[in-house]
């Protein structure tokens, strides 16, 4: 197995990046993220490397204003849908995936993946796509969410459930506060929602 050392010099370079672009609480709960990514990657036999840039780069494109995020959409031709229309937070997912190869000088398709549906999910993820979603979830530094403790047991015992928990707890508090809902949401939640319910039924 290849060795693996957070304190290579490319994590380095990134996290001295990062803590230039991001504000301190984006700073720390990026740390958060990469290191559970880390530890659910071992626990599922993913490549380290990727879940740890993965989770280290998920939010890169977080702390840009927002008129500069749409700039930078119309620059990479980044296709908006009403939901991030409506809401420039859901941007910085699509957006941080394609600056990836531009500013971090990483070309890899399951890292853009992951970064790209790390808001929203979506049917037929990878597993590190998985790893992503739920790191972004559970990490230490989450201000408590319902149902966390719940998820955190799971995420090492049953990824696809612990990904049904999750939409099932973020579209009951979208609907709660009526905003709008990524179709991409919905789509994904149908989807491990049935899967789920073919596995019982096997």
């Amino acid at each position: 197995m290849e060795s693996f050392n957070t304190d290579d010099e490319l994590y380095k370079n990134i996290r001295k990046r990062l803590k230039k672009d991001l504000d301190r609480k984006r700073y720390v709960h990026t740390k958060g993220v990469a290191d559970v990514s880390l530890c659910l990657a071992m626990s599922y036999g993913v490549d380290m490397k990727k879940a740890y840039l993965a989770g280290l780069l998920h939010d890169n494109a977080k702390c840009i204003p927002t008129d500069e995020k749409r700039n930078l959409c119309k620059k990479y031709q980044i296709v908006l849908n009403n939901a991030e229309k409506k809401n420039p937070e859901l941007i910085h997912a699509k957006l941080g995936a394609y600056r990836l190869k531009d500013v971090f000088h990483i070309d890899d398709e399951d890292i853009f993946s992951a970064i790209a549906c790390h808001t929203t999910g979506k049917p037929k993820m990878s597993v590190l796509d998985k790893i992503l979603y739920i790191a972004d979830y559970i990490e230490p530094n989450r201000r408590p969410l319902p149902m966390l403790d719940e998820v955190r047991k799971m995420a090492f015992r049953n990824l696809d459930q612990t990904i049904l928990l999750i939409l099932e707890s973020t579209l009951s508090y979208l609907k709660d506060k009526n905003a709008e809902i990524d179709k991409k949401t919905q789509e994904t939640y149908q989807y491990y929602k049935e899967l789920l319910l073919k596995q019982e039924e096997l």
